[in-house]
């Protein structure tokens, strides 16, 4: 099987559960209005060409477009864009969710003022080549905005993320400073938000490295 298969594979498993994590599901009131204020601290009014890769069952797109952004999502995992589609169809939310690599969105020509990954970059096998490809479908002066962390899998009996997981350079997660510093040759501006104090965003107190690293192109 080859990686791209197997990770396919490991989130369309994931998918029927993946909300199940309070800061995927955001279905607790706290923790839902925790994202929404945290990203719309960080990004421009309303409306703007907003591109969520990895955009998973689209929590954060729903919370993106109830603030009025024009959302694009795109998943490798077919079932987390079905599940995706349905939320935001559910709220009477309007969306575009793809079937694509979220390293290299099936978008083709069209530029965005901000693109969007959470907890995607220790995914990736050339993260690296991600962050080219994403900062150029940026419109200038758009953002960058890569929530991340440094973390192992939520549980020791979890499902290996693929038997070709190990060589992905970044598995385990990246820390705020490294992730800085391979954003700063495409960027303007790099600023660094450490996120692990914050526990409504994650529905619980965490010890493990969480933040954002937003750049201006």
């Amino acid at each position: 099987m080859t990686l791209s298969a197997a990770i396919t594979q490991y989130w369309d498993a994931a998918a029927s559960r993946f909300d199940e994590e309070p800061d995927h599901g955001l279905r607790a009131p706290e923790t839902r209005d925790a994202w929404s204020g945290l990203l719309n601290s960080w990004l421009p009014s309303a409306p703007l060409d907003v591109l969520d890769v990895g955009c998973g069952t689209g929590s954060l797109s729903q919370l993106l477009a109830e603030a009025g952004h024009r959302v694009t999502g795109v998943d490798l995992s077919p079932r987390m864009v079905e599940q995706a589609r349905g939320k935001l169809a559910s709220a009477g939310l309007t969306g575009r969710f793809l079937v694509g690599d979220a390293a290299a969105p099936p978008t083709g020509d069209q530029r965005f003022d901000v693109l969007l990954a959470r907890h995607l970059m220790w995914t990736l096998p050339d993260p690296q080549a991600a962050l080219s490809d994403w900062t150029g479908r940026l419109r200038p002066s758009g953002l960058l905005v890569l929530i991340e962390g440094r973390w192992r899998e939520s549980e020791p009996s979890a499902t290996p993320y693929g038997t070709d997981a190990e060589p992905l350079p970044w598995n385990g997660g990246i820390g705020a400073e490294d992730l800085a510093d391979a954003v700063r040759p495409l960027a303007t501006a790099v600023r660094i938000e450490p996120l692990s104090h914050h526990a409504a965003l994650w529905g619980r107190s965490v010890t493990d490295e969480r933040h954002a690293v937003i750049a201006k192109v």
